[in-house]
Protein backbone atom coordinates (compact mmCIF):
# COMPACT_ATOMS: atom_id res chain seq x y z
CA UNK A 1 0.00 0.00 0.00
CA UNK A 2 1.24 3.65 -0.48
CA UNK A 3 2.34 6.00 2.18
CA UNK A 4 0.43 9.41 2.57
CA UNK A 5 3.52 10.94 1.23
CA UNK A 6 3.65 8.19 -1.42
CA UNK A 7 0.08 9.57 -2.33
CA UNK A 8 0.85 13.42 -2.32
CA UNK A 9 4.20 13.09 -4.37
CA UNK A 10 2.67 10.96 -7.09
CA UNK A 11 -0.71 13.35 -7.42
CA UNK A 12 1.76 16.05 -8.08
CA UNK A 13 3.65 14.15 -10.58
CA UNK A 14 0.15 13.60 -12.06
CA UNK A 15 -0.59 17.31 -11.68
CA UNK A 16 2.64 18.43 -13.07
CA UNK A 17 2.45 16.17 -16.52
CA UNK A 18 -1.43 17.57 -16.47
CA UNK A 19 -0.74 21.05 -16.63
CA UNK A 20 1.74 20.84 -19.08
CA UNK A 21 0.02 18.28 -21.38
CA UNK A 22 -3.54 17.58 -20.25
CA UNK A 23 -4.96 20.44 -19.15
CA UNK A 24 -5.79 22.70 -22.44
CA UNK A 25 -7.41 19.10 -23.97
CA UNK A 26 -9.92 19.30 -21.80
CA UNK A 27 -8.92 16.53 -19.22
CA UNK A 28 -10.71 16.79 -15.96
CA UNK A 29 -7.86 16.32 -13.04
CA UNK A 30 -10.03 14.78 -9.77
CA UNK A 31 -9.02 16.25 -6.53
CA UNK A 32 -7.17 14.24 -4.28
CA UNK A 33 -8.58 15.48 -1.28
CA UNK A 34 -12.05 17.03 -0.51
CA UNK A 35 -13.59 17.53 2.69
CA UNK A 36 -10.65 16.57 5.06
CA UNK A 37 -10.82 13.35 2.94
CA UNK A 38 -8.60 11.44 -0.14
CA UNK A 39 -11.28 11.06 -3.11
CA UNK A 40 -11.95 7.53 -4.75
CA UNK A 41 -11.12 9.30 -8.31
CA UNK A 42 -7.56 10.74 -6.99
CA UNK A 43 -6.55 7.61 -5.63
CA UNK A 44 -7.00 5.07 -8.21
CA UNK A 45 -5.41 7.81 -10.37
CA UNK A 46 -2.31 8.11 -7.52
CA UNK A 47 -2.43 3.96 -7.57
CA UNK A 48 -2.00 3.49 -11.30
CA UNK A 49 0.26 6.30 -12.03
CA UNK A 50 2.81 4.33 -9.44
CA UNK A 51 6.29 4.53 -11.18
CA UNK A 52 5.36 6.13 -14.43
CA UNK A 53 6.14 5.76 -16.89
CA UNK A 54 7.11 2.63 -16.17
CA UNK A 55 3.02 1.58 -14.85
CA UNK A 56 1.92 -1.92 -14.75
CA UNK A 57 -1.77 -3.43 -15.38
CA UNK A 58 -3.66 -3.79 -12.05
CA UNK A 59 -6.60 -5.43 -11.72
CA UNK A 60 -9.71 -4.77 -10.11
CA UNK A 61 -9.41 -6.67 -7.01
CA UNK A 62 -6.27 -4.73 -6.12
CA UNK A 63 -7.72 -1.44 -6.68
CA UNK A 64 -10.28 -2.40 -4.33
CA UNK A 65 -7.93 -3.90 -1.68
CA UNK A 66 -6.42 -0.31 -1.63
CA UNK A 67 -9.38 2.24 -1.75
CA UNK A 68 -10.80 -0.43 0.95
CA UNK A 69 -7.56 0.50 3.47
CA UNK A 70 -8.92 3.80 3.34
CA UNK A 71 -12.44 3.45 2.93
CA UNK A 72 -13.54 0.06 4.34
CA UNK A 73 -17.40 0.02 3.18
CA UNK A 74 -15.92 0.12 -1.11
CA UNK A 75 -17.88 -2.61 -2.88
CA UNK A 76 -16.37 -2.59 -6.01
CA UNK A 77 -14.45 0.36 -7.81
CA UNK A 78 -15.62 1.95 -10.76
CA UNK A 79 -13.51 4.87 -10.91
CA UNK A 80 -10.53 3.26 -13.17
CA UNK A 81 -13.00 3.26 -16.24
CA UNK A 82 -14.91 6.52 -15.07
CA UNK A 83 -11.15 8.23 -15.20
CA UNK A 84 -10.99 6.90 -18.58
CA UNK A 85 -14.58 8.01 -20.34
CA UNK A 86 -16.08 10.58 -18.49
CA UNK A 87 -12.92 12.30 -17.61
CA UNK A 88 -10.39 11.65 -20.67
CA UNK A 89 -7.72 10.07 -18.84
CA UNK A 90 -5.62 7.70 -21.30
CA UNK A 91 -6.40 4.31 -19.23
CA UNK A 92 -7.44 1.34 -20.80
CA UNK A 93 -8.61 -2.28 -19.67
CA UNK A 94 -8.53 -5.90 -21.12
CA UNK A 95 -11.90 -5.27 -22.89
CA UNK A 96 -12.37 -1.30 -23.15
CA UNK A 97 -9.78 0.46 -25.35
CA UNK A 98 -6.84 -1.53 -25.64
CA UNK A 99 -5.73 -0.42 -29.21
CA UNK A 100 -2.12 -1.27 -28.14
CA UNK A 101 0.29 -4.60 -28.22
CA UNK A 102 0.42 -4.82 -24.62
CA UNK A 103 -1.75 -7.92 -22.69
CA UNK A 104 -3.52 -7.07 -19.96
CA UNK A 105 -5.01 -9.05 -17.49
CA UNK A 106 -8.75 -9.52 -17.66
CA UNK A 107 -10.24 -7.24 -15.34
CA UNK A 108 -7.53 -5.32 -14.82
CA UNK A 109 -6.55 -1.40 -16.50
CA UNK A 110 -3.32 0.06 -17.34
CA UNK A 111 -2.49 3.96 -17.33
CA UNK A 112 -0.74 4.27 -21.09
CA UNK A 113 0.36 8.45 -20.67
CA UNK A 114 0.25 11.12 -18.96
CA UNK A 115 1.05 13.22 -21.82
CA UNK A 116 -1.76 12.12 -24.47
CA UNK A 117 -5.62 11.69 -23.63
CA UNK A 118 -7.46 8.52 -23.85
CA UNK A 119 -8.14 8.18 -27.72
CA UNK A 120 -11.26 9.67 -28.88
CA UNK A 121 -11.57 12.15 -26.25
CA UNK A 122 -13.72 14.86 -26.41
CA UNK A 123 -14.51 17.19 -23.63
CA UNK A 124 -18.11 17.73 -23.05
CA UNK A 125 -18.90 21.47 -24.01
CA UNK A 126 -22.16 23.21 -24.35
CA UNK A 127 -24.79 21.21 -26.87
CA UNK A 128 -24.56 24.23 -29.78
CA UNK A 129 -28.33 23.05 -30.53
CA UNK A 130 -31.70 24.04 -28.68
CA UNK A 131 -33.90 21.79 -26.74
CA UNK A 132 -36.70 23.44 -28.55
CA UNK A 133 -34.25 22.95 -32.34
CA UNK A 134 -33.13 19.20 -31.22
CA UNK A 135 -37.01 18.50 -30.37
CA UNK A 136 -37.52 19.68 -34.44
CA UNK A 137 -34.72 17.44 -35.61
CA UNK A 138 -36.19 14.50 -33.92
CA UNK A 139 -39.62 14.89 -35.67
CA UNK A 140 -38.16 15.53 -39.06
CA UNK A 141 -36.48 11.70 -38.17
CA UNK A 142 -39.53 10.41 -36.97
CA UNK A 143 -38.35 9.99 -33.39
CA UNK A 144 -35.70 7.32 -34.49
CA UNK A 145 -32.08 7.08 -34.49
CA UNK A 146 -30.32 8.04 -37.78
CA UNK A 147 -28.09 5.32 -37.81
CA UNK A 148 -29.87 2.45 -36.72
CA UNK A 149 -33.30 3.12 -36.58
CA UNK A 150 -34.26 2.65 -33.21
CA UNK A 151 -37.30 4.50 -31.82
CA UNK A 152 -37.12 6.81 -28.92
CA UNK A 153 -39.24 5.19 -25.81
CA UNK A 154 -38.66 1.59 -27.51
CA UNK A 155 -36.47 -0.79 -26.80
CA UNK A 156 -33.17 -0.37 -28.64
CA UNK A 157 -32.24 -2.50 -31.83
CA UNK A 158 -28.79 -3.20 -30.51
CA UNK A 159 -29.83 -3.80 -27.31
CA UNK A 160 -33.36 -4.74 -26.71
CA UNK A 161 -32.59 -4.45 -22.74
CA UNK A 162 -32.11 -0.93 -22.99
CA UNK A 163 -34.71 1.55 -23.90
CA UNK A 164 -33.72 3.72 -26.92
CA UNK A 165 -33.18 7.53 -25.61
CA UNK A 166 -32.01 10.07 -28.37
CA UNK A 167 -28.68 11.98 -28.41
CA UNK A 168 -27.50 15.37 -30.38
CA UNK A 169 -24.57 13.63 -32.77
CA UNK A 170 -22.34 16.33 -34.50
CA UNK A 171 -22.37 15.46 -38.00
CA UNK A 172 -19.06 16.27 -38.07
CA UNK A 173 -17.49 16.10 -34.25
CA UNK A 174 -14.51 18.63 -35.78
CA UNK A 175 -17.42 21.20 -37.73
CA UNK A 176 -20.18 22.10 -35.55
CA UNK A 177 -21.32 24.10 -38.65
CA UNK A 178 -22.05 20.80 -39.99
CA UNK A 179 -24.97 20.52 -37.79
CA UNK A 180 -26.51 17.68 -36.06
CA UNK A 181 -28.91 14.35 -36.47
CA UNK A 182 -29.92 12.21 -33.64
CA UNK A 183 -28.51 9.08 -32.59
CA UNK A 184 -29.42 6.77 -30.00
CA UNK A 185 -27.10 6.52 -27.26
CA UNK A 186 -26.02 3.09 -28.14
CA UNK A 187 -24.60 4.55 -31.51
CA UNK A 188 -23.64 8.31 -30.20
CA UNK A 189 -21.64 5.65 -27.57
CA UNK A 190 -20.25 3.65 -29.67
CA UNK A 191 -19.14 5.99 -32.83
CA UNK A 192 -17.71 8.46 -30.45
CA UNK A 193 -15.94 10.92 -32.47
CA UNK A 194 -14.40 8.69 -34.78
CA UNK A 195 -16.34 9.10 -37.64
CA UNK A 196 -18.08 11.95 -40.29
CA UNK A 197 -21.65 11.06 -40.58
CA UNK A 198 -23.93 12.25 -43.68
CA UNK A 199 -27.75 13.68 -42.54
CA UNK A 200 -28.79 10.19 -43.07
CA UNK A 201 -26.24 8.25 -40.30
CA UNK A 202 -24.71 6.75 -42.47
CA UNK A 203 -20.28 6.97 -42.20
CA UNK A 204 -19.09 8.84 -45.07
CA UNK A 205 -15.62 9.44 -43.63
CA UNK A 206 -12.97 9.34 -40.76
CA UNK A 207 -12.66 12.22 -38.46
CA UNK A 208 -10.39 10.84 -35.68
CA UNK A 209 -7.47 9.09 -37.16
CA UNK A 210 -6.56 7.29 -34.56
CA UNK A 211 -9.42 4.85 -35.28
CA UNK A 212 -7.00 3.26 -37.75
CA UNK A 213 -5.37 1.78 -34.61
CA UNK A 214 -8.52 0.00 -33.70
CA UNK A 215 -7.72 -2.29 -37.25
CA UNK A 216 -6.07 -5.55 -37.52
CA UNK A 217 -2.54 -5.10 -38.16
CA UNK A 218 -2.73 -5.99 -42.07
CA UNK A 219 -5.15 -3.51 -42.46
CA UNK A 220 -2.55 -0.77 -40.92
CA UNK A 221 -0.03 -1.96 -42.83
CA UNK A 222 -2.54 -1.61 -45.91
CA UNK A 223 -2.83 2.24 -44.89
CA UNK A 224 0.60 2.79 -44.21
CA UNK A 225 1.72 1.82 -47.74
CA UNK A 226 -1.03 3.91 -48.94
CA UNK A 227 -0.13 7.25 -46.95
CA UNK A 228 4.03 6.24 -47.69
CA UNK A 229 2.89 6.18 -51.34
CA UNK A 230 1.04 9.13 -50.97
CA UNK A 231 2.97 11.69 -48.75
CA UNK A 232 6.39 10.68 -49.51
CA UNK A 233 9.18 12.51 -50.31
CA UNK A 234 5.74 15.71 -49.17
CA UNK A 235 6.03 18.46 -46.44
CA UNK A 236 3.50 17.83 -43.86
Amino acid sequence: MLSDEEIRSIYELVRVYWEKHLKDRGVKLPHLIKNGKYTKDGLVLVYLAKDYPKTRPVSKSELTQFIRSLYPDTNDVQQARHLARQKGWYIISSTRGNHLEVKIPKDSYLLVSLEEPYPGWTPHRKVGISDVDFEKLKQVYNYRCATCGSEEGKPNLKNPRRITKLQRAHIDPKDESKGYIPQCDECNRAYRDWFVFDKLGRVITIANPRVVLRASEEVQKQVYKILKLKYEGKEL
